[in-house]
């Protein structure tokens, strides 16, 4: 069912990205949308060894709830890393060069979403997926669909930009079906629908957000993906009959997807870096399979409100 669900981008597309024709980045776009994974065998652009040895030479602990290194690049800050570690700098450097190089690749190769697309976090992966203690929410070898509490997309879709700098071992995913396919079914068999949040409520939120109080202004699309985010990892019938393919991402190489369209899992693996955008729904070259669209024609409510 998924045989065709990777797009392998040929090698000249790795040198040579800077001028893709107009027609070839708009197809990209439009086949990212329609839930397929961009991939790339090697890294396309400047990442140097020394940098990739050093991230492979970090030890996070196993921590229950601090997986990641976090960089916030529009404030140039680095999270989750000890303020007084010898190696802070060095990694905080790494993770802007990294930022800065994912995204100078992608709004070239994606450029109908140059100049519209949203930089959001980028992280550091290095503990190893498999076997981890976690709390079923924060669990990522469940099948989900990607929402954030702290940061609401309010129907901006979440395009996300890995590369598996582990140099011997694969990173290991399932993907479920599309967004647009899955969404239909679901909603019929299981009628989901999370509480829905009030305008008042809603204004209180937008109000605290202007005085600076650090409250998510969720649409009833933020509420509804969170919701199903939740669910999905909750649901033992869904997670163990749905429909999945397994598929693995060999050492030193690179892949894009929406990850609020293709359910995925991350069955094992370990350092990882990833780059997180935001593209809002004008900048979108297929906007009818955004997920906050498929929502509105599936459940007949409106969702940006």
């Amino acid at each position: 069912m998924y045989h065709d669900s990777i797009m392998t981008t040929p090698d000249s597309a790795l040198v040579n990205v800077g001028v893709p024709l107009p027609e070839r980045a708009r197809w990209y776009c439009e086949q990212l949308e329609h839930g397929k994974i961009l991939f790339f065998a090697g890294i396309p652009f400047d990442f140097p060894q020394d940098d990739r040895d050093f991230l492979l030479s970090q030890k996070q602990t196993g921590s229950r709830f601090h997986k990641n290194i976090s960089y916030r690049p529009t404030r140039d800050l680095l999270k989750g890393e000890s303020s007084d570690s010898p190696d802070r700098e060095r990694l905080h450097r790494i993770m802007r060069h990294f930022s800065q190089e994912a995204t100078g690749f992608v709004s070239k190769l994606l450029a109908p979403y140059a100049g519209k697309m949203k930089l959001d976090f980028a992280s550091f992966r290095p503990l190893e997926e498999e076997g981890r203690d976690l709390p079923l929410h924060k669990r990522n070898d469940l099948l989900h669909v990607d929402a954030f509490p702290t940061r609401p997309t309010r129907g901006g879709r979440i395009l996300r930009f890995f590369v598996n700098i582990n140099p011997k071992e694969g990173r290991v995913w399932n993907i479920g079906e599309p967004f647009d396919v899955l969404m239909p079914k679901l909603v019929q068999k299981h009628k989901i629908s999370p509480p829905h949040r009030g305008a008042v409520v809603r204004g209180l939120a937008r109000a605290a957000n202007k005085v600076g109080l650090p409250v998510a202004d969720r649409t009833h699309y933020d509420e509804y993906m969170l919701h199903l985010h939740d669910w999905l990892k909750e649901n033992s019938d869904f997670q163990a009959n749905s429909p999945k393919q397994q598929m693995v991402f060999p050492p030193g190489c690179t892949w894009m997807v929406y990850t609020d369209g293709v359910p995925h899992a991350v069955l094992s693996g370990r350092y990882a870096v990833e780059q997180t955008f935001i593209v809002p729904t004008e900048a979108l070259v297929s906007a009818e399979v955004a997920p906050i669209r498929v929502l509105e024609k599936v459940t007949g409510a409106a969702m940006a409100g």
